[in-house]
């Protein structure tokens, strides 16, 4: 239909009421299509491991979920994307001196003469002064509890004679266990200081570490600890609290290690030990403490729920291959399960790398019962994973 307008030439009214009334509209809804449509893509892009949708990626620059007992990835985003660990960095530290112990090359009751560079680092601190002598003990839940960076450089030139040696033995130590995205270039993790690089790893490699951690030093005897006095040479006490505020709130968490300075963002390593299993949790960068709280809570939930069913090791299985066993205890994890004749049942091959080591074991498993293996089996092996022995 077409109308005149008084002074104006012919104009399709209907057309222009059109234009400018549902054009608008088609524009919003095609945007709107458009941001579904990413967000979709987005949410299929960061799948994790387990299969589930991953916490919002914007939460973390780097992280990772592991089960400490057998190193399995349970759910990862961008794990090896670098980013700057900060005092999360004094894991590495307190590996060094743990290996020192080990070797016997030093004691916990060993004491360490304060110097005057380790007295006057910034930051955290426990106010460390110039030629007093504290524990190599003391000096550890300084280093843990409360991130102090004066313990951590005391520590590191009593071993090495200065901060540069101490981090050289650190990233060997790194090369060594395999953290190839990882270099240090301090003992404690702080921002780098004109004409100085920053420390760098990933969540993939602090996984690592801190699996090796767990399995080979006395570490959460230092990590669990919610408060600490911490004795001075002179007789004075300083109170320590934790940075982990996820100890004493969440279940079974007793570790490991918090990091932050601006550039860096919130970071932290967490682990978990629930009914004989443990969960390690790493989130690198994320822009807030709440946040990097909340999310790691919600990935260590996570990984408990990917774990797979337990059996006891001294209790027969009494259900189908595949299926999770009615006597499930709490001792070691099923990762796979066949059905073969007893005639071919052999001890487990040696494992194919270091890491390895005390990984998958074969296991005899019994199926006099009606409800075992079907389909004329005899014998049945569960691969179970065993925990390295610790130091």
């Amino acid at each position: 239909m077409t109308f005149f307008l008084a002074g104006r030439a012919k104009i399709p009214i209907a057309r222009r009421m059109f234009a400018s009334v549902f054009r608008p509209l088609l524009v919003v809804a095609a945007w709107t299509v458009a941001s579904a449509a990413v967000a979709t893509a987005a949410t299929h892009k960061h799948q994790t491991e387990s299969g589930s949708t991953a916490i919002n990626p914007g939460a973390f620059r780097s992280a990772i979920v592991i089960d400490a007992a057998t190193g399995q990835v349970v759910f990862k985003d961008r794990a090896d994307v670098q980013s700057p660990p900060a005092s999360v960095t004094k894991l590495m530290t307190f590996f060094i001196v743990e290996d020192k112990l080990h070797r016997g090359e030093l004691k916990l009751d060993t004491p360490v003469t304060v110097t005057a560079v380790a007295s006057h680092t910034g930051g955290s601190r426990v106010w460390l002064v110039d030629k007093e002598q504290i524990t190599v003990e003391e000096l550890l839940y300084a280093l843990m509890v409360h991130s102090a960076n004066d313990a951590a450089v005391a520590l590191a030139i009593h071993i090495s004679g200065s901060k540069e040696a101490f981090v050289d033995l650190m990233n060997l130590k790194a090369r060594e266990l395999g953290m190839h995205n990882t270099v240090y270039h301090s003992p404690h993790g702080l921002p780098p200081g004109r004409g100085q690089s920053p420390d760098l790893s990933t969540a993939q490699d602090l996984a690592i570490l801190a699996r090796k951690l767990i399995a080979e030093t006395d570490i959460l005897k230092y990590s669990a600890t919610l408060h600490h006095d911490f004795r001075h040479q002179n007789g004075k006490v300083i109170k320590l609290d934790t940075h982990n505020h996820l100890l004493g709130v969440v279940p079974g968490c007793d570790g490991l290690k918090t990091g932050y300075y601006h550039e860096a963002g919130y970071s932290l390593v967490a682990t978990v030990q629930r009914g004989g299993r443990r969960i390690i949790a790493v989130i690198l960068g994320s822009p807030e403490r709440s946040l990097r709280d909340t999310v790691t809570t919600q990935l260590i939930e996570r990984g408990f729920a990917a774990l797979p069913p337990l059996v006891a090791p001294d209790q027969p299985l009494t259900a189908a291959v595949g299926a999770t066993p009615a006597n499930a205890g709490a001792a070691v994890a099923v990762s796979h399960s066949v059905p073969i004749p007893a005639a071919t049942v052999q001890p487990a091959a040696a494992p194919a790398t270091a890491d390895d080591a005390n990984g998958p074991k074969l296991i005899p498993v019994d199926t006099e019962s009606p409800s075992a293996v079907a389909g004329g089996a005899q014998e049945a092996t569960v691969h179970v994973n065993i925990p390295a022995t610790k130091k």
